[in-house]
């Protein structure tokens, strides 16, 4: 009996400038989402919001990702804290839209209310009419569960397993690339928020770290040779940069600065554009044919951005992504062809950021294989 093929395995190149894709059911298949879910998006750190959008204490933000409802709260203490969104009465889902609770997280269902530490606070007439809390039923006990957080600047990241090395080993690779921008000035511009986009949220990633589609995709919106591009790979920090001749300092319609595009595994991908401004992209995994896309844009070294160029940067910015999204859209449109099954080929000079994402990608869910053949040989 033949074995069976391995659907999720990277096809083995027949020479090095012959480089295979990760198979189309990476991008597809339920189990494959699955033990992503469980592995990629669980065991490192994982971006998830952002600190200005919660701004006063008793904001909650509600997030669906890597297949779990979490739950962001602003605390007594000013602090952002994480909780899986669930009530531990019946494990209903406690909250369904960003708003302020006040005080108290109550639950809809049986009013079980938790402070904004998780702390439950009252569990009314669990033990009968007016009995709120029965001889042994400790409230210490039933508090929300946490979920490991980390703040760097204003983005906000956990690890759900609570395994990852600490953040500043973990993301030790990209940071050490912002020894130029002093990140605790930049100051919030503005946001673009692009919704659900009909891609696996691998695809938005692979995209954002290659140069080899800029001057294709995005002819008239940017004026970027591909010669003037370069790739970097560090470790889970990947990408590429760009050094124009002539910069463009008035974000006129056709974008033309000095720029690096990088990200750090599995979901944190940020921009630099000379010679005042950052963005940062907040790509939430929510199925494997969809993921919802937020950019931040932030002016460095304290700088304030004018109405009118807000305006100017937010259209430039639109566009650009637009034609990012359509290429994405129509790239897992593709893998739905028998001809896709095996994977595309990666360009040996301008996605090498794109083969060492995929390579974490599948030894991250390999590793989670082996583990669980081993269980069960004992």
């Amino acid at each position: 009996m033949s074995k069976k093929k391995n659907l999720f395995k990277i096809k083995k190149p027949k020479n090095l400038n012959t480089i295979f894709g990760l198979p189309a059911k990476s991008y597809t298949d339920e189990d494959f989402w699955k033990k992503e879910c469980n592995t990629v998006l669980s065991e490192g750190w994982l971006f998830v919001g952002f600190v200005h959008e919660l701004k006063k204490i008793g904001d909650v933000s509600p997030l669906f990702i890597a297949n779990k409802p979490i739950l962001l709260v602003k605390n007594n203490n000013n602090e952002i804290k994480a909780f899986h969104n669930v009530c531990s009465h019946r494990c209903l889902k406690l909250v369904d839209e960003k708003k302020n609770v006040g005080k108290i997280i109550r639950c809809p269902y049986h009013s079980w209310s938790y402070d904004l530490d998780g702390n439950l606070k009252a569990a009314p007439h669990i033990g009968g009419t007016n009995q709120h809390q029965p001889k042994g039923f400790n409230f210490l006990d039933h508090g929300l569960k946490p979920i490991r957080i980390y703040i760097w600047h204003d983005w906000i990241f956990i690890n759900y397993n609570g395994k990852a090395k600490k953040f500043k080993d973990y993301a030790k690779p990209l940071i050490k690339k912002f020894n130029d921008i002093d990140l605790t000035k930049l100051k919030y511009a503005t946001t673009l928020d692009f919704g659900k986009i009909n891609t696996n949220w691998k695809f938005l990633i692979e995209n954002f770290i290659e140069p080899y589609h800029v001057q294709f995709v995005h002819k008239t919106t940017t004026n970027q040779p591909l010669k003037d591009h370069y790739t970097v790979v560090d470790g889970i920090c990947y990408g590429s940069g760009v050094d124009v001749k002539e910069e463009d300092t008035k974000n006129s319609s056709a974008l033309s600065v000095t720029s690096r595009y990088l990200s750090l595994f599995p979901n944190f991908i940020i921009g630099t554009y000379f010679p005042n401004q950052v963005g940062v992209y907040l790509n939430i995994p929510i199925s494997p044919g969809v993921t919802s896309q937020k950019r931040i844009i932030y002016t460095t070294d304290g700088k304030e951005m004018g109405e009118e160029e807000v305006k100017m940067v937010k259209n430039i910015w639109w566009n650009v992504h637009k034609e990012d999204h359509e290429m994405c859209e129509r790239l897992q449109e593709g893998r739905s062809s028998p001809a896709s099954e095996e994977g595309g080929l990666l360009s040996p000079v301008w996605e090498k950021g794109v083969q060492t994402f995929q390579k974490l990608i599948i030894n991250a869910t390999m590793k989670s294989k082996k583990i669980i053949k081993r269980k069960k040989n004992v």
